[in-house]
């Protein structure tokens, strides 16, 4: 019996002046463990003029991992945080009760050719956490675990798995998992994960049960402990999950929650303009009047 449970197709969603592709939340699947939100940014080829500009927007009630395989994004908070994000390391800012953000191109990059390519991935807060004071934490390239297993190139972007633990903050039982096997193989790593589990296959493919997967898809384990595939010639894969929460997640446009009134009041306080601002820039994104770029597929 096959133990993929949904196959999610990635789909086009437009976030202002900047296509991705989006793969939760989805309409069968809203969330899977704590991960609530994953845009799959480019692969794409920015000329000279052309630049990635998200202005200040905010969140509550989540935290924020970007991960780039190639091009920079300058990050700038509204706790002061100033810093530009590179391939392989991780941003990680935990809104809790609000922080303002915004992803832009760096300086550096504004009148030159460049390419653009990661993840952009929001993972729900606790409930008890969702009015926690705002951070940020950086963590570089070098100092994410890596390693070689039976062949396959493994690094725990994020999260407890496999008997080690990323030095990303996580706030609740979660792994982030990227992995590369430059030969076809057979994995078998449902012994090393718990909670619910999604795989998100960037290049080559997944054969599971006779079936073959491709690009662009995630499969969703029935049950994560028996997650097991087997892969071809130069696979990525990322599998990501953890444990869920007892408490469903509603979410609107960049804001999260267990309790539909604090995101009314999210929604208020940033028409009023009551969040707190990023140093240096003054842009201001009105609040959707339907939260469009949220639209489950």
């Amino acid at each position: 019996m096959s133990n993929i449970g949904m196959i999610i197709e990635e789909r086009a969603a437009d976030i202002g002046n900047f296509l991705v592709g989006r793969l939760l939340p989805f309409r069968q699947k809203r969330m899977v463990g704590p991960f609530i939100f994953i845009d799959h940014m480019g692969p794409a080829d920015l000329r000279d003029h052309q630049n990635l500009d998200v202005p200040p927007h905010p969140h509550i009630g989540l935290s924020t991992l970007t991960y780039l395989f190639e091009g920079a994004i300058m990050h700038r908070d509204s706790m002061g945080s100033e810093v530009e994000i590179t391939p392989g390391a991780v941003n990680w800012m935990t809104a809790g009760k609000g922080v303002t953000h915004s992803e832009r191109t760096p300086e550096r990059l504004r009148t030159t050719d460049k390419k653009l390519h990661g993840l952009q991935i929001w993972v729900a807060l606790p409930k008890e956490l969702e009015q926690s004071d705002p951070s940020f934490t950086h963590v570089a390239a070098d100092d994410i675990p890596q390693w070689q297993q039976d062949g396959a190139e493994i690094k725990l972007i994020s999260g407890t798995a496999f008997g080690k633990t990323s030095p990303v903050p996580v706030h609740s039982p979660q792994y982030f998992i990227k992995i590369i096997t430059p030969k076809g193989q057979k994995l078998n790593i449902g012994k090393d994960l718990y909670g619910e589990s999604g795989l998100y296959i960037l290049e080559g493919n997944v054969i599971s049960d006779g079936n073959t997967y491709g690009p662009r898809q995630i499969l969703i384990a029935k049950d994560s402990t028996l997650c097991s595939f087997e892969t071809t010639d130069n696979t990525t894969v990322f599998i990501f999950g953890g444990e869920s929460f007892p408490e469903e997640r509603f979410i609107y446009w960049n804001f999260v929650s267990s309790d539909k009134a604090t995101i009314e009041v999210a929604k208020q306080d940033w028409q009023g303009q009551r969040f707190p601002p990023v140093p240096g820039e003054t842009e201001f994104v009105p609040l959707p009047e339907q939260a469009g770029n949220v639209k489950l597929k």
